[in-house]
């Protein structure tokens, strides 16, 4: 082994911030601070303890504010919006649907009362048919009357 390159084992004062201390050898020497140690660790103690309360994310959020609620706020206005946009289009559909029922029930009473009167004219050139038939007949009973009388 080779002698001048080793580092220094030296006697270390551990200092936990549970307030706990011990001594023992380091290469660092002289005195450290710890968070935690075996009179503090949950691996240790068997009880679950908070050690670090505020995290990263935490204080950046007190620092700067919560862009998470902001983001949140942001989604919800984004999703109503949607929602109002999804209602107006069903109500302007429905509009439409019953526009258009009320554009073919209007065409249907056309054609229904163009079919009436179309029935109604040909009744009525049936009857002057008839009428004129019947006005023939007895125009020509008269005339045959006239004829057999004059004939006598």
């Amino acid at each position: 082994m080779k002698t001048e390159i080793h580092p220094k084992y030296l006697p270390t004062t551990i200092t936990c911030s549970c307030g706990n201390r011990f001594e023992t050898r380091s290469t660092a020497g002289g005195k450290l601070h710890v968070e935690l140690c075996n009179q503090c660790h949950p691996f240790f103690t068997g009880q679950q303890k908070f050690v670090d309360t505020g995290g990263r994310v935490q204080r950046f959020s007190d620092k700067f504010g919560s862009a998470a609620s902001a983001v949140l706020e942001r989604e919800a206005a984004e999703k109503e919006a949607r929602r109002k946009a999804a209602e107006e289009a069903a109500v302007t559909a429905k509009q439409a649907r019953e526009a258009k029922a009320a554009e073919k029930a209007a065409r249907a009473a056309q054609h229904e009362a163009k079919a009436v009167r179309k029935e109604t004219a040909a009744e009525a050139s049936e009857q002057a048919t008839a009428d004129e038939a019947a006005t023939t007949e007895v125009a020509e009973a008269a005339e045959a009357t006239e004829a057999a009388e004059v004939a006598e």
